[in-house]
């Protein structure tokens, strides 16, 4: 009688496992359509899109990239070095304000942390006009640098209170042991901080990386060179120049999103061990 039992609930285990299963495949599957259609379309031309609409179809037009990778360069050149000097300019703002918070005591500490925590809870469109008058008095309208500015004064936030809690996890028995032994502020930022503290940089660089790949409106409304265009502003150039030729267009969109495929595959670690407060293969 208990064997028929066990038996009876293993076959509903089975039935439950095979319809998580199903569920989770069906999620991926349209989760992933989109991508996998812009895919099926960058390589066709106008003729077989009509025909097939739904189906890949052969030959497969692999020039469709070579002709829209002649048009988009110019915009996936800006997007690096915004994303380069964002990453940077976030990441030396981010570590050092984030170390000093946790592993300093002076007046108003605690305050000004709150003022920093509390810019997290103003609207980004609140502070458009302002940010546009102040660039322009600045003089720096299309120009590069108008484009870094406001990613990295906005990640500069996330990321110190991302680095804060971390660095207040790390023991303070290795700050005192290297103290003792004569290292200097500085010193135990750059030997003890900074590598302990790899993950969360990999998780603000990332999310950083994000933040300008995506960005439309600001580069849209502060850029008129169309060299100076990034991805997203410079590909509403490219669908205008392209209306009529699907395969190009799509082709264009797919070669846009290689960079940040390519850099959550190799960071996607660091980036969940940042998020978890943990380094990699810490197994917390």
């Amino acid at each position: 009688m208990s064997s028929r039992s066990e038996t009876a609930t293993g076959g509903r285990r089975r039935s439950g496992q095979t319809l998580v299963v199903l569920a989770l495949s069906l999620i991926a599957f349209i989760g992933l359509f989109p991508f996998l259609f812009m895919l099926m379309t960058s390589l066709k031309t106008n003729q077989q899109y009509y025909a097939t609409f739904w189906r890949p179809t052969l030959p497969l037009r692999l020039e469709n990239y070579s002709t829209a990778w002649q048009q988009i360069q110019p915009y996936f050149v800006t997007s690096l070095l915004v994303a380069a000097a964002a990453i940077v300019g976030t990441l030396l703002l981010s570590t050092v304000a984030a170390f000093v918070f946790a592993r300093y005591e002076f007046f108003g500490r605690k305050a000004l942390f709150a003022l920093v925590a509390l810019l997290l809870m103003v609207p980004g469109i609140s502070s458009l006009i302002p940010l546009f008058v102040l660039m322009r008095d600045l003089g720096i309208l299309n120009t590069r640098l108008v484009l870094v500015i406001p990613h990295v004064a906005g990640g500069a936030v996330l990321g110190t209170l991302l680095m804060k809690t971390f660095v207040e996890q790390i023991p303070q028995a290795l700050f005192d042991a290297a103290r003792v032994d004569g290292a200097s502020g500085p010193r135990m930022f750059w030997s003890i901080m900074l590598p302990l503290s790899l993950p969360v940089v990999g998780t603000i660089s990332l999310v950083t990386v994000i933040g300008v790949w995506n960005d439309f409106f600001w580069p849209l409304l502060t850029i008129a060179d169309n060299n100076l265009r990034t991805v997203s502003a410079g590909l509403q150039f490219f669908q205008t120049q392209n209306a009529t030729e699907y395969g190009p267009l799509f082709a264009g969109y797919a070669l846009a999103s290689i960079p940040l495929l390519l850099l959550f595959l190799f960071m996607s670690k660091y980036f969940l061990a940042g998020l978890q407060g943990g380094l990699p293969g810490s197994g917390r």
